[in-house]
């Protein structure tokens, strides 16, 4: 499973659910002394939040948006495991949160254990018990809180029949033998389980403190912020939980007094308060991207582009070819397009030269070490001479005619003719068939109706290649709708290949499975994306974690004076 994306530009999705897109543009932002975007700066001060609208959920076991989780997951709850807070492949580091350490299994990754640390408290002083971790993962089974991951729902032993603790009871694979020592059963082994630890379904929840549905509007604090007020879509006010303690914390510094989201704002606005840099803005960032527009008056600016942060996140964009209908049938085809698209005029279209790190394989770089891949070596602006050489060895020298799905929007419309083209310079004409955001990923999950081209573009939950090939690459996972294995490609020795590195895959195995895939290409890979973010010159820790698309890690981020 994945997770949706914040709103903003292009076609992408996440493992579980869909998503529309990012806007991304330029490089990363120096840091420098106090008010600089570095780590040092005191305590104490109110860190302004700016988003254009009212955050999804504050539920932990109904947040499943990558900056929403990001915001609760350091600011208002803990889980068992967390990632470390820091730039960059460090970022993608598994550390203990509430948990003494990242869990034990004795099974092979059947059965994991994980014991609770000393001290843990709530916002009352009240005890967080092992129980507690047990009953807010089983609050996600439940039919009215959907909205979550799904890893307990489909991954634990006796999952699948479960309806959560409102009316099914109570949840056998979930022990607790002790207050401080939660014991997890899983239908099959996985040795992903301390990462999936980490998603906000792990966060406890005292049961007489919840109140179902309504638990969205003030959930009850485990890290190291309250809620002090919240009026949805207008204002959100957070402040210091006075029974959080940073001696049972490494990862969360806790530095601002007060953390207030303003809600309901223009992202231009946003984009422009933050540009001037006046009064209460100096200490303010904004929770999501930066707007394409604004994109200009930040990078020709030097004050400016030193408080802009663009970090690579675990998303990357594809052109998927249908594999199931002519030409995209033929390997040489579809190899042939791995030299014929231009990457760089794509990049362009989509925002800037800093939108995102070509890419030349699949899985992005946190997920292969920090390192990214190149299978074909095709230069960024494609090689027109070899794609012909394949097509012509394909009997298409002569070029052919296909249809590419994009999204209605200026944008889309605009990555399109940078694929049209860059196909038009090996005979391959290219039609448009723009179609609404809102009903995207129907159109191209259609496998009866899917055009032979189509945007696409994946995002992992966790940096692990097992969040990430399997919903894309797997061809036991087609659907005649909502399909997201939109290439259609099916390999029975591919598949096997998939399920052999599920079960035990390392880095290595994971990388061989993505090099394997490329030369079946079933898809071209685009960039890898980054996010695009702007902070106040009093805000300080500011960095992009790699985790959550590149946002800012509020774990780290503080206000100077």
């Amino acid at each position: 499973m994945t997770r949706p994306l914040g709103r903003a530009r292009g076609p992408l999705r996440t493992t579980a659910a869909l998503s529309l897109s990012l806007v991304l543009a330029g490089g990363l932002a120096s840091c420098g002394s106090d008010g600089d975007g570095s780590s040092s700066g005191a305590a104490g001060g109110t860190l302004t939040v700016l988003y254009t609208q009212d955050v999804a959920h504050l539920d932990p076991q109904r947040n499943y948006v990558m900056f929403a989780m990001d915001f609760g997951v350091r600011l208002l709850y803990r889980t068992l495991t967390t990632y470390a807070a820091k730039p960059g492949q460090p970022g993608t580091e598994i550390v203990p949160d509430l948990a003494e350490d990242a869990g034990k299994t004795s099974d092979g990754g059947q059965t994991w254990t994980f014991r609770l640390k000393q001290g843990l408290k709530y916002e009352d002083g009240t005890p967080i018990t092992s129980q507690d971790v047990k009953y807010g993962v089983e609050r996600s089974f439940a039919p009215d809180l959907p909205e979550g991951p799904g890893y307990a729902r489909t991954m634990l032993a006796g999952g699948d029949k479960y309806k959560g603790p409102y009316k099914g009871g109570s949840l056998a694979s979930i022990e607790t033998p002790d207050a401080r020592t939660v014991v997890f059963h899983l239908k099959e082994p996985s040795m992903d389980w301390p990462k999936i630890a980490t998603l906000p379904t792990f966060a406890p929840v005292p049961k007489a403190k919840d109140t179902g549905v309504n638990y969205d509007k003030r959930p009850f604090s485990s890290g190291p912020y309250k809620v002090e007020s919240y009026d949805r879509g207008r204002r959100l006010v957070l402040v210091r939980n006075p029974h959080w303690d940073k001696a049972t914390d490494t990862v969360r510094q806790g530095k601002p007094d007060r953390i207030v989201l303003e809600e309901g704002l223009a992202q231009t606005a946003i984009d422009q308060r933050l540009i001037a840099d006046q009064g209460a803005d100096k200490r303010a960032v904004t929770l999501y991207s930066v707007a394409a527009a604004s994109m200009p008056r930040i990078l020709t600016r030097a004050d400016v582009k030193k408080r802009f942060i663009s970090a690579t996140s675990l998303c990357t964009r594809f052109l998927a070819m249908n594999t199931s209908k002519p030409p995209f049938d033929d390997p040489r085809v579809r190899q042939a397009m791995q030299y014929a698209v231009d990457k760089e005029a794509y990049r362009t279209a989509h925002g800037g030269s800093g939108v995102g790190e070509l890419a030349g394989s699949y899985l992005p770089p946190t997920m292969t070490g920090g390192k990214a891949l190149d299978v074909y070596h095709a230069p960024p602006n494609g090689d027109p001479a070899r794609a012909k050489q394949l097509l012509t060895a394909a009997g298409k020298g002569g070029g052919f005619s296909i249809t590419l799905t994009t999204t209605s929007t200026e944008q889309g419309k605009a990555e399109g003719e940078a694929v049209q083209q860059g196909l038009a310079r090996v005979g391959v004409k290219v039609r448009l068939n723009p179609v609404a955001k809102s009903v995207y990923y129907d159109a191209i999950g259609d496998i009866k109706k899917e055009d032979e081209l189509v945007f696409y573009g994946w995002c992992a939950d966790f940096p692990s290649a097992s969040s990430f090939i399997p919903p894309v690459f797997d061809g036991r996972n087609i659907t005649p709708k909502g399909n997201t294995v939109v290439s259609q490609y099916d390999d029975r020795a591919l598949n096997d290949a998939i399920g052999a590195a599920v079960k035990g895959g390392d880095t290595a195995a994971w990388q061989a499975v993505d090099q394997r895939i490329m030369q079946a290409s079933p898809m071209v890979p685009l960039i890898h994306d980054k996010l695009p973010l702007l902070r106040g010159s009093k805000v300080t820790g500011a960095f992009g974690h790699p985790i959550w698309e590149g946002e800012f890690d509020f774990a780290t981020l503080g206000v100077s004076e």
